[in-house]
């Protein structure tokens, strides 16, 4: 069934409308091929518009993943928050703090990817105003995490926005290595010698986060 064909939005309701199914478009592909080899064509393709119609709602390809990067960050932010809540601040370790930033961040695969092409590239493909409000929620879903994190372990400030950013590099960084779901990682898996490069990202970042915690909240630092 081909895909429907849109005509110009002429309502504000009507132009959200066609940027959510732009953004819903670009999130499915980038989940199936991966943000990097997502084109401006293929989302356009997708969601049965031309590619310079689309240009009407986002000014480069770069922002519509910027914007996805936004929405995830706020979501990552608002699931870790919660679980950090139900954590007996009592009775917590450094690895039960870990364990809920890595899980959360693995349970999100497109945030994940998104991490490590943000800086690289789609920050740079876009507008100052875009990047600056993409900086503004994401420091503060940043800043609002690290302080959770201070909730259960006995951290400073500057120590709950290190973990953050350490959790968040780190994320990006593996997951990129790990390749999921790519021939790479087939390559990788089905060659002896290149075994060590196989990463599971869920346990290796939940050690190193663990390490850093316990480095942290150790008496007398």
């Amino acid at each position: 069934m081909p895909p429907p064909k849109f005509e110009r939005a002429r309502s504000a309701e009507a132009k959200r409308i066609r940027e959510t199914a732009i953004l819903e478009a670009a999130a499915r592909l980038a989940g199936e091929h991966g943000v990097r080899a997502v084109t401006l064509t293929d989302i356009a393709g997708d969601v049965g518009m031309h590619k310079s119609a689309m240009l009407r709602y986002f000014e480069t390809r770069e922002e519509i993943f910027l914007r996805l990067a936004t929405d995830e960050w706020t979501r990552w932010s608002r699931d870790v928050r919660d679980q950090l809540e139900r954590l007996d601040a009592e009775h917590s370790r450094a690895e039960d703090v870990a364990g809920v930033l890595a899980e959360a961040l693995v349970a999100r695969p497109l945030f994940c990817d998104l991490l490590a092409h943000t800086p690289l590239n789609l920050e740079r493909g876009v507008s100052f105003p875009a990047v600056r409000a993409f900086k503004v929620g994401a420091i503060a879903e940043a800043e609002a995490v690290g302080a959770a994190v201070c909730e259960v372990l006995p951290l400073a400030p500057e120590q709950g926005g290190d973990v953050v950013a350490t959790a968040t590099a780190m994320a990006g960084a593996l997951w990129q290595m790990a390749a999921p779901g790519t021939e790479l990682r087939r390559f990788y898996q089905d060659t002896p010698e290149l075994a060590h490069a196989v990463v599971d990202v869920g346990p290796r970042l939940t050690g190193i986060l663990t390490a850093l915690l316990r480095g942290y909240a150790a008496p007398g630092r």
